[in-house]
């Protein structure tokens, strides 16, 4: 037993290096050049360049492997991690309580990672790709074109699941990892006067002597952190254990030694400080170096991505985002989905990213504002964790959080020097997937509201069974509804008019529980109600996909005695109608029309055969 739980825990550690890691794990591309040329950038004076090492290496351990790894990933709601899960564990001891500031808060938060997806693999692959032009100036042309072409190829393989490509490329980030290790150690051996950047004296004096241009370079910085809110979120697809063993004995070392050695070579000749990493890279490997350097950014893309993943299915379940097709591509971790909508949505927005910003120095204005934005959200709403559902006192959680705060908010005012120029991008995309999470939320409250002022209840409707008598048929019909007490309006409408019921009635409702997964012994609750007729709840966690021909198996199973064989669904399906109330905005309105129009078929994301789905149609106001 422990053997395989090793074998499994080794397996993870590989997949999180190839998923979890490749955003963080592919920053030395990019982030030292930055500092270096453009509109911000300082020159590569060893006061400089000791003060930027500095910098980066009391962000990486400040906010990834102390704020991230030991203190937001232990707010986890049943191995699941990112901002809903959060809000989950808020939900579960508040109630109705939980504020809706709070929720909208968590709303945005989880909405900037969208733009992140978006960002991500297009900066990545840029940067990889313009190791070319150090090695040929004739390879300019072909970067953008290349970068299009891997992108779709990168998107197309999502199909394939994330534990799948983890598996795949895990290896390959190993070699990458001990690949830039080695090119930094090698340059570090040379000069190691550069070992003194550990020191944050050099932080502090860059800033003492740059005033402004040393604090918007902390805006340049925040690149070297760039994935961490992904490796929160995508802890339901490896688990928080190989996510840290990975972090800590692999990924940060090599991340410090390359960008160690990429300063120990900008200290021996300045000019090298215009693409640092690839002239770490001996010119007879550069070739070899650039075909790595773009499979490992090509991985990189897939720890937002998965992370983006995770998160629609969640705000599926809670009711923030219509039905949308899940996928589920793995049997080891059940985090592990693919959305095929989601993806192709990503997969043009990040061709016309490439399109639109040409190289990865002006797409880098992009980056920041909404991975800062997101990482102080996180930080406030693990505020509230701590005083909630960990009972801390005010005296031991306040200065922790405090200190968060304030880094967060660090790097957040540094980064809105960029807005102009690129940042207005994530938070105009994180506002746009936030007025549809909110105008989805609000919309079906309304509609709830409505066809709750339509139910009948148990007994009245048990009543008209038992004075109507009506024909009762062989076989089972399952009327699915969103009230946990009520008859739903389409049984007691298709009563009425046909005099009929099946001679075994099931009323089933779905309940989304404040946990991931659901436990087997909890997920149904069952009460006879006479004449033939049960009413099931079913929990489905808020990480599961519902599947309710398996939910009858598990009633059969249970007691309950239903003909699998012989079984018809019957679904309401609601036609909004205009009215000239003003219950919502007209272009609210629209937008929640043409959601609900376009949502999957109900019958689909529960996994229920179409040959077997009779609808029941119902006009509503809205």
């Amino acid at each position: 037993m422990g053997h395989k739980l090793k074998e499994k825990t080794s397996i993870l550690v590989i997949g999180a290096l190839g998923v979890v890691f490749g955003d963080i794990g592919t920053s030395p591309l990019y982030t030292i050049k930055i500092c270096f040329i453009g509109p911000h950038a300082l020159s590569p004076s060893p006061d400089n360049i000791l003060g930027v090492l500095s910098m980066i290496f009391w962000s990486l351990n400040l906010v990834v492997s102390i704020k991230y790894a030991l203190f937001i990933m232990r707010a986890d709601d049943g191995g699941q991690g990112g901002i809903f899960a959060m809000l989950a564990l808020l939900h579960k001891k508040l109630g109705s309580n939980l504020g809706r500031g709070l929720v909208l808060g968590g709303l945005f938060g989880s909405a900037l990672l969208y733009g992140d997806g978006l960002i991500t693999p297009v900066i990545s692959v840029l940067s990889a790709l313009e190791g070319l032009e150090v090695a040929t100036s004739k390879a300019q042309p072909f970067v953008i074109p290349i970068t299009c072409m891997i992108l779709v190829l990168l998107f197309s393989a999502q199909s394939h699941g994330t534990g799948v490509i983890g598996k795949l490329f895990g290896p390959v980030m190993i070699a990458w990892f001990m690949v830039i290790a080695g090119l930094g150690i090698a340059a570090i051996l040379r000069n190691p006067e550069i070992l003194a950047a550990a020191n944050p004296y050099y932080a502090v004096k860059l800033f003492t002597r740059n005033y402004w241009l040393g604090f918007s370079l902390i805006g340049i910085v925040v690149l070297c952190v760039t994935g961490c809110e992904a490796l929160y979120a995508d802890m339901g697809h490896f688990g928080a254990k190989s996510i840290r063993i990975s972090w800590y004995t692999i990924a940060l070392p090599a991340l410090l030694c390359n960008y160690f050695g990429q300063g120990a070579l900008i200290l021996h000749d300045p000019q090298t400080a215009t693409d640092s990493f690839y002239h770490l890279v001996p010119r007879a490997m550069l070739y070899p170096m650039v075909i790595l350097a773009t499979a490992a950014t090509i991985i990189a893309s897939q720890a937002i991505i998965s992370g983006v993943f995770s998160l629609t299915r969640q705000a599926i379940q809670l009711g923030f985002f219509p039905r949308l097709r899940v996928i589920h591509t793995s049997g080891m971790a059940e985090g592990q989905v693919y959305i095929p909508d989601v993806n192709r949505m990503m997969m043009v927005a990040a061709i016309v990213l490439a399109l639109y910003f040409k190289t990865s120095n002006n797409l880098a204005d992009a980056y920041g504002i909404a991975v800062t934005t997101d990482m102080f959200i996180t930080s406030l709403v693990f505020f509230f964790i701590t005083r909630r559902i960990w009972n801390w006192s005010l005296a031991r959680s306040l200065p922790l959080c405090l200190c968060f705060w304030m880094m967060d908010l660090t790097y957040f005012s540094s980064c809105l020097g960029k807005f102009t120029t690129g940042g207005w991008f994530p938070l105009a995309m994180a506002f746009t997937i936030m007025f549809i999470m909110v105008t989805w939320w609000d919309g079906w409250k309304m509609l709830a509201i409505k066809v709750l002022s339509t139910t009948v209840s148990t007994d009245r409707f048990l009543e008209k069974v038992a004075t109507e008598q009506p024909l009762r048929p062989a076989g089972t019909g399952v009327f699915l509804s969103t009230f946990h007490k009520e008859v739903p309006p389409m049984l007691f409408k298709y009563l009425s008019q046909t005099s009929a019921l099946p001679e075994k009635l099931v009323i089933l409702s779905l309940l989304t529980a404040d946990v991931p997964e659901v436990e087997e012994s909890g997920r149904l609750e069952i009460m006879e109600l006479g004449h033939g007729m049960y009413r099931l709840t079913a929990n489905v966690g808020f990480m599961e996909t519902p599947d309710v021909p398996q939910l009858l198996a598990l009633a059969r199973n249970w007691g309950v005695p239903i003909d699998l064989n012989n079984i018809t669904y019957y679904l309401g399906r609601i036609t909004l109608v205009p009215t000239n109330k003003k219950t919502m905005s007209r272009f609210r309105r629209f937008l929640f029309t043409f959601m609900h129009r376009n949502a999957i078929n109900p019958s689909i994301y529960l996994g229920i055969p179409s040959s077997k789905v009779l609808e029941i149609g119902i006009q509503m106001e809205l």
